[in-house]
């Protein structure tokens, strides 16, 4: 099953989270795993919608498995961990801070086979996936809405270097790439 990352920003809009919802809903109903990273905002809109709606979905954490970040999401990643995944590169005790999410996005890039960014602003911690998906060779989506808001430099630097453009219109390209995508790295398995 393909795997879509839906990351956007923490402090997100209301029409951010609806954007969020009704994506990870898509998604969920055409069987395509959702990861995000469990922070408040967007990623919680994104994993919580899924869960209810039927959906699979990975939790990539910025901290130790025996820890939670936020502190209010606390249930949601019980709830992750014992009937969706939940994964972290970092081992119990080991000390992470702000330094970690970089790193988390780093990795939650890697193992998506594309990102979506939903809403966030410049010098977001969310453009570090965005840059991670294309280093990896990896699709990535901004939402339409993003390309345009004027104040925003990112999607258009974003887009520069192959990021596309997701509106209502662009979900079912979206499914079909991610189809074609797996299909092209399967043939590239030597057995």
């Amino acid at each position: 099953m393909p795997v879509v990352a839906i990351v956007g920003s923490r402090q997100a809009s209301e029409l951010g989270l609806a954007r969020a919802r009704r994506l990870a809903r898509f998604l969920s109903d055409h069987r395509v795993i959702v990861m995000s990273g469990l922070a408040e905002g967007i990623d919680t809109a994104a994993h919580r919608t899924t869960i209810d709606s039927g959906g699979r979905t990975i939790a990539v954490l910025g901290t130790p498995l025996d820890e939670c970040f936020p502190a209010k999401n606390r249930a949601l990643q019980h709830e992750i961990m014992e009937s969706h995944l939940a994964v972290s590169q970092f081992a119990s005790g080991a000390r992470t801070g702000r330094h970690s999410f970089p790193l988390r996005n780093r990795t939650m890039a890697l193992l998506s086979d594309a990102t979506v960014i939903v809403e966030a602003r410049d010098g977001s911690g969310t453009l570090h996936q965005g840059w991670e998906a294309l280093r990896l060779g990896r699709m990535l989506w901004i939402t339409k809405s993003l390309f345009e808001n004027p104040a925003l430099r990112f999607p258009r630097e974003l887009e520069a270097y192959g990021a596309e453009i997701l509106d209502e219109s662009s979900l079912n390209l979206l499914l079909d790439q991610l189809q074609r995508d797996r299909r092209d790295r399967a043939a590239e398995v030597p057995f």
